[in-house]
């Protein structure tokens, strides 16, 4: 049945009410939407007067005396002494008919292809431009073009500002309007190409012409031509000279901007397919003085995380920026002091030296930045920096495991294997350098470096290597890196840098609190304001309790064990020594015999306040053998001592928080997973507390361990080792 309240068509609309005046009221829904109108029609009106106002006051810039780069200059963290700046910067304008033809159309297809036929704004690129600037900008596609039109970006590069704003935008687009109202095409594009940054500090097409090919625009080939014009999207990350992604990238921008050429019948066909798959020949780039000696390094990690910030190459090399680093003067002469004086020393020659790299990494605990580092002697010889290089760890990897242990419910007093034993499904027995301690508490074995113990925690830890990866990575070891996921994990195969090394174990110092690692503390404009500012609150990615209990087990390295000599410090200390060793099949006058090398030496310690990483290696990539007599507790622990004392001088003596109290869930006899192989030659007692001395019948050396490797160090070019050794102190 029909419902009687409805109506058979259309539906009425509601009768209006009468007043006591006799007006009729209007309905509420009625009134609203002609509020809303009424109001758009209000601002619409007045935005436009403003709109028009603004358009008619606003002066377009002069390419020839309003341009101008300035200066950045980069600072210690104190923010008035200088570090060194960013200041290679070439410009030099030609006319329009000077320009190459293909220049000129290089750019077009690579830029903006509409450009000849585009009022100077993209409707595509404002919708883009709102959408960043509210947080909500789709991905970059480099490869496929720039949000905004050559006029948009001509105007940008005037300014060369960071600033990310509404503001700025809508001056940005009234000038990009009035420019394309008030100049020709042809005046833009010259302009433009006079004043677009290509990166090497080269501002127009004829400096960019002189610092990538070493010739003038007008003798650019088409294949020259077209690199360039491929480069100005992304400057810093298309430039080939910076590494062979770089050169890949460059070449499918410059294939796309070859099609683009095809696509506006700029050339051919087969004049693309002439040139199409492969660059053309880039001369050696020419070294920059300024880049010299160790701070070169410096200058170079600065501009990455700068890069990495979201600041552009052009904001870094013309903006006149101030860069205040997380670097202490004081401490990166100490570093670099220390680094040169111990290498210089263990190599016993300047000769030997060269050969000899020597990488230091210090970090702040309180915030994360980086006071000190030492990659090399001087960056203009090799750009290898040796505190960002990873290489294997040894037994500095042994405090994740037992960070790990900690967390599964071990205590310092539950008992371990120390003596030489095959893992259960393996073929290859566990050695020590020291011989065979028996039963050992998992407080001994840190404390002496015990190998076979690290293994048979590892074992013992359901699915342990991953646990033990997942620990490291908390604490701050990159993920995807050269990871050994074997139950010899312990031993150190993994490969970390001395930076990386530092920051993770500064997350211990920190009582789990993980803070990343930078170097860049503040940035500001060249009007003074800030336009960065580092984060340092930094998150808990390791259980309070886990991180103070490794801490106080690591102090015992650094009191009984391994890495004794750092009490000499004078402050409470937690650290870890670390030697990688590899038995090398070799040939000699009598057959084949297993050789040992000494491929890394570590040491990894820390006060309450500054957290210090050193690593030794040796030849060209780092994969050399240091020789018999170098291990962590040497060189490496004697560079960290040098430094330290500068580094610490005047800093309070800050007792790190006592141990927990821990309930072992472990069973009084550790399960059985493997047999030894070996004769227990020492026996060690449990102890009561982290601060008991554990104390073996036989007295360990200093000596590395003798295990097998389950892989092999990365770019290594020498032949794959058929027995090896990591782990050692």
């Amino acid at each position: 049945m029909a419902d009687p309240k409805r109506s058979a068509g259309p539906r009425s609309a509601p009768k209006a009410k009468t007043t006591r005046k006799g007006r009729k009221k209007t309905s509420l829904w009625v009134r609203i939407p002609l509020w809303i109108l009424s109001l758009v029609l209000v601002v619409g009106v007045i935005g436009a007067g403003v709109v028009a106002y603004a358009y008619t006051s606003i002066k377009l810039p002069d390419p020839n005396s309003d341009f101008s780069t300035n200066t950045t200059f980069v600072y210690y963290n104190d923010g008035k002494t200088k570090i060194g700046s960013f200041q290679v910067q070439n410009r030099q304008s030609i006319s329009y008919e000077d320009m190459p033809q293909h220049v000129k159309d290089a750019i077009v297809a690579a830029e903006n292809r509409t450009f000849w036929t585009d009022p100077g704004i993209s409707p595509t690129g404002l919708l883009r431009a709102a959408l960043g600037l509210v947080g909500l900008s789709p991905a970059d596609a480099t490869a496929t073009g720039g949000g905004s039109t050559i006029t948009q970006q001509y105007i940008k590069v005037m300014y060369l500002s960071s600033e990310r704003s509404f503001t700025r935008k809508a001056k940005e687009l009234l000038l990009a309007t009035k420019m394309g109202q008030e100049l020709s095409k042809q005046d833009i594009l010259e302009g433009y190409l006079n004043t677009v940054y290509f990166g090497r500090g080269a501002y127009g097409i004829e400096a960019a012409a002189q610092a990538y090919f070493k010739v003038s625009a007008a003798k650019l080939t088409l294949a020259q031509s077209v690199a360039l014009a491929a480069i100005v999207n992304s400057p810093g990350n298309l430039d080939p000279a910076n590494g062979d992604q770089q050169a890949a990238d460059l070449l499918e921008r410059y294939q796309y901007t070859l099609n683009g050429m095809v696509d506006m019948g700029a050339i051919t066909a087969s004049e693309r397919a002439e040139i199409y798959d492969k660059l053309p020949k880039f001369p050696k780039v020419a070294k920059d003085s300024a880049f010299g000696g160790p701070k070169g390094f410096l200058l170079t990690m600065v501009k990455n995380e700068l890069l990495a910030k979201g600041f552009t190459e052009e904001q870094i090399n013309g903006g006149g920026l101030k860069v205040v680093t997380t670097f202490d003067a004081t401490a990166q002469d100490a570093a670099v002091e220390a680094a040169q004086k111990m290498t210089l020393q263990a190599a016993g020659s300047k000769k030997a030296a060269k050969n000899l790299h020597a990488g230091l990494a210090s970090i702040d605990n309180a915030t994360g930045g980086v006071l000190a580092l030492y990659g090399g002697p001087d960056f203009l010889e090799s750009q290898w920096n040796w505190a960002t290089n990873p290489r294997p760890t040894g037994s500095t990897f042994k405090t994740y495991a037992f960070a790990t242990a900690l967390a599964n419910g071990w205590t310092f007093n539950d008992k371990l294997n120390g003596s030489s034993f095959t893992p259960k499904g393996d073929s290859v027995p566990v050695r020590n350098a020291d011989g065979n301690f028996g039963m050992i508490t998992m407080q001994y074995a840190l404390t002496h470096s015990v190998n076979s113990a690290f293994v048979d925690l590892v074992t013992q830890i359901e699915d342990g290597p991953s646990q033990v990866q997942r620990m490291a990575e908390a604490a701050g070891v990159p993920e995807g890196g050269h990871w050994d996921l074997s139950n010899r994990i312990a031993l150190g195969n993994t490969e970390v840098s001395p930076l990386n090394q530092a920051a993770a174990y500064s997350t211990f110092a920190n009582q789990g609190l993980r803070r990343d690692a930078h170097v860049v503390k503040e940035v500001f404009e060249s009007n003074g304001d800030q336009s960065y500012a580092a984060d340092t609150e930094g998150s808990q990615t390791i259980d309070m309790d886990v991180a103070i209990d490794t801490t106080q087990a690591l102090t015992k390295v650094t009191q009984d064990g391994t890495g004794s000599r750092a009490a000499y410090l004078g402050y409470p200390v937690a650290g870890k020594t670390g030697t990688v060793g590899y038995g090398v099949e070799k040939k000699t006058a009598y057959g084949t015999t297993t050789v040992r090398e000494t491929r890394a030496a570590w040491f990894v310690g820390y006060t309450a306040q500054v957290t210090t990483a050193v690593m030794y290696v040796k030849g060209k990539q780092g994969t050399g053998d240091l020789g018999s007599g170098f291990y962590g507790a040497t060189w490496p622990l004697s560079t960290w001592l040098e430094y330290m004392k500068v580094a610490m001088e005047g800093k309070d003596k800050v007792a790190f928080e006592p141990a927990t109290t821990r309930t072992s869930t472990q069973s009084p006899t550790p399960k059985k997973t493997h047999t030894s192989t070996a004769t227990a030659s020492a026996t060690a007692s449990a102890t009561d507390s982290p601060s008991a001395t554990d104390t073996p019948t036989t007295e360990p050396s200093t000596e590395p361990t003798t295990t097998e490797p389950t892989t092999e160090p990365t770019k290594s070019s020498e032949p794959k080792p058929t027995s090896s050794s990591s782990g050692g102190p």
